[in-house]
Order: structure tokens, then sequence, then C-alpha cells
């Protein structure tokens, strides 16, 4: 595996950090937090310009990457700069089961997708199924040539900012079963769905929805009935290798402030930097930050590996990312002391991402115990 950037990778990686260095200040990502949208649309825009959503598509599908390594060069930048725009969300996982599994209407939507033109959610959680991606029970139900949907999903990413929203419901099998779980595209304003929106602690914002007789037609189902879940699971995987890349950026984040400010800070007349028991803790964060940027790499590399060998080692670098974040999000606190809480500050927002991320698609203890068992299978 080679783990160096190609010349397009790096020059992406280049051209993304100076246009969030130059454009994505704390002040500016403060007013972002406080509005009612929870996101830029100039911002989403410049980066839809730079080529960063087209990133995470194949040529096939309109964009110039699509593969591991393009994932994680714009997440690790993104997560760096502790960007909270709908990236993950809207392109990486609603726009990539659009591009897996759509016809070449559906794939349509992937252009103004790719050109910051058009917003996506993908909602599948649901409030009884935590880490389970097989626990749907949401259902589709076949009605005079329709297809009707009923349910209820939770914390839906971008909901409210969405134009489509990708919809999971059941159309046959027990609750939990991976075989017979449908994806659905659905309009926002579509009859039947509703939706309550909320701010997320880590930036952004969420809702929760309800679907009640929502009727589409047969045209809105993406693939074969029943046979969408091995395309959720590699769609959630890349999501994992995304945030691990997001949560690597993030930690880098702290570190380095962390550094500035012991080498600033001053007490009985020498930085407190020089101290030797503050010395030894900022060393083991960068020996941890250097696990985390292995396991981001080893993540990434195999993405499009075959289902056993992806799914186990995502599963390792998300255990590994949690534990390893937690540590920095907490040690780079306690090193700054009280300074490192207030807002206006870049590390109060840094480490809370840091933290939340371990949340999304499974924490660190259900992802050593899937770990544990895709192991033993």
């Amino acid at each position: 595996m080679n783990f160096e950037l190609t010349e397009e990778r790096r020059m992406l990686q280049e051209s993304l950090g100076r246009f969030l260095k130059d454009r994505y200040s704390t002040d500016v990502r403060n007013a972002i937090l406080e509005s009612d949208a929870g996101f830029s649309a100039e911002v989403w825009n410049g980066l839809a310009e730079l080529g960063v959503i087209g990133a995470l598509f194949s040529e096939e599908h309109g964009g110039f990457g699509g593969a591991g390594f393009d994932i994680a060069v714009v997440f690790e930048e993104l997560g760096r700069a502790g960007v909270v725009e709908p990236v993950l969300d809207s392109a990486l996982l609603a726009g990539g089961l659009i591009a897996s599994l759509g016809d070449d209407a559906q794939r349509s939507h992937l252009e103004p997708l790719i050109a910051g033109a058009l917003q996506l959610a993908l909602a599948h959680g649901e409030p009884a199924s935590r880490y389970d991606l097989s626990r749907v029970d949401t259902t589709a139900v076949d009605r005079n040539g329709s297809v009707v949907l009923n349910g209820r999903k939770a914390v839906v990413v971008n909901a409210e900012a969405a134009d489509l929203i990708v919809v999971s419901a059941r159309e046959a099998g027990a609750v939990d079963d991976a075989n017979g779980i449908s994806l659905f595209l659905v309009p926002r304003d579509t009859e039947g769905l509703s939706m309550q929106g909320y701010r997320l602690l880590a930036g952004g914002r969420a809702a929760e929805v309800t679907l009640q007789d929502v009727t589409l037609p047969e045209t809105a189902r993406l693939g074969a009935a029943g046979e969408a879940f091995p395309a959720i699971e590699e769609r959630v995987a890349a999501a994992n290798a995304a945030l691990c890349a997001e949560t690597l950026g993030g930690m880098e984040t702290a570190v380095e402030l962390t550094r500035q400010y012991l080498q600033t800070r001053k007490q009985f007349g020498r930085p407190i930097g020089s101290f030797q028991a503050l010395a030894h803790r900022f060393a083991d964060l960068l020996i941890e930050l250097e696990q985390a940027r292995s396991a981001v790499i080893n993540a990434a590399g195999h993405l499009g590996s075959d289902r056993a060998v992806r799914e186990r080692q995502v599963s390792a670098a998300k255990n590994l990312i949690g534990r390893i974040g937690r540590m920095v999000a907490e040690e780079s606190i306690q090193m700054h002391g009280g300074i490192a809480m207030t807002q206006e500050y870049e590390l109060a927002h840094v480490a809370k991402r840091i933290v939340m991320s371990d949340h999304r698609f499974g924490d660190t203890d259900f992802h050593l115990e899937r770990f544990i068992d895709l192991s033993a299978a």
C-alpha cells in the first residue's frame, strides 16, 4: 500500500487548507453556529467550486476521486478547521448511496450536488436502532402501484436544508433483518413528511423526521427492493473512515494550539512548556497522534477491500480514534486551563467535535466488540 499522496491529492489538500484558513475563522464559525441554517451557503458553494464535493465521487459519477485516500484528505482538512458544513451527510452518505444504487434519472441529482446547488440528507437511524444498521422499523408498503412509507427517523443531519432525503424503509423481514431494507428518494415538501429540527452540540443541525402515509411512485426506490443494506453498510464504512480523518484533523489543531499555549504562557518567569511534567504530557500527545494517523491511513486504504476486511479495519480505526481523541481533547483542555472552555477560543469547538465524533455510527465500545466478532468470523 502506497501511503504517499498523489500530486492531485496534495494539490487538493493544499488548496482546501488555504481556502479554510482564509475563510473559516473562529468568529466566522461562531456566527454560523448561531444561524438558523446551521451552515454557510457561501462556504458550501466555495467548497463546491474548489472541487471538494467532486473529490468524493468517481469520474463515472461526475467527480474526480471517490477512493479512500480522497475521502481522508478532504475530511482531515475539514476537521483541522472545524468545518460544520454537512459534507459528510449530504455528499458522502446520501450522495454516495444515490451513486451506488440509483438509475440514470436518479443519478442526475449528483451533478447539482457536486456543483453545490443541491442539498441531501440520509434518514436511516431510528429512535430504537442505536448503532444497529439493520434495525429498521419504518415500513414501505405497495398500495395501488405506489409505495407508502410510515415510521420515524432520528437525528437526521441536514434534514431541514435538504432538497431530497434518502429514506430507508423495510419491505420484508423482521425488524432487525439485513434483508428486506430499501431506500427511497423523498422530496422535502412531500405530503406526510414532517420534521422537528434542533442544533447539534458539535455544530450543524439535525431533525426528528416523521413519515405518515408518505406516498411515492415506484421510481422513487433506489435499486432493487429489499436489497439496500450492503450499500448502506459500505457508505457508513466510508463515513466512519471520514470521521476518523476529520477527528485526526481536529486532534492536530488541538495539539498545535496546546503547543503554542505552552510556549507563550509563562509562570515563574519561563514558559510552562519547559516544565518537565507538561513536556512529558505533551510528548505523549504527539505519540498518540501518530498512532491515530496510522489508523486513518489503514482505514482509508481498506475501503476498497472485501466486506470482511473493510469492516474489520474500519472498526479497529474507529475504536482507536475514539480512545485517542478523548485523551487529546481532555489533555489539551487540562494543559490550557479555563481559557480552553470559552466559546471565543478555537479549542472549545474543536474539543467538542473530537469527543462527539465518537458517538456517530458506533462508539469505542461498540466497535471493539464488533472488531472481535468480525475477527472471530
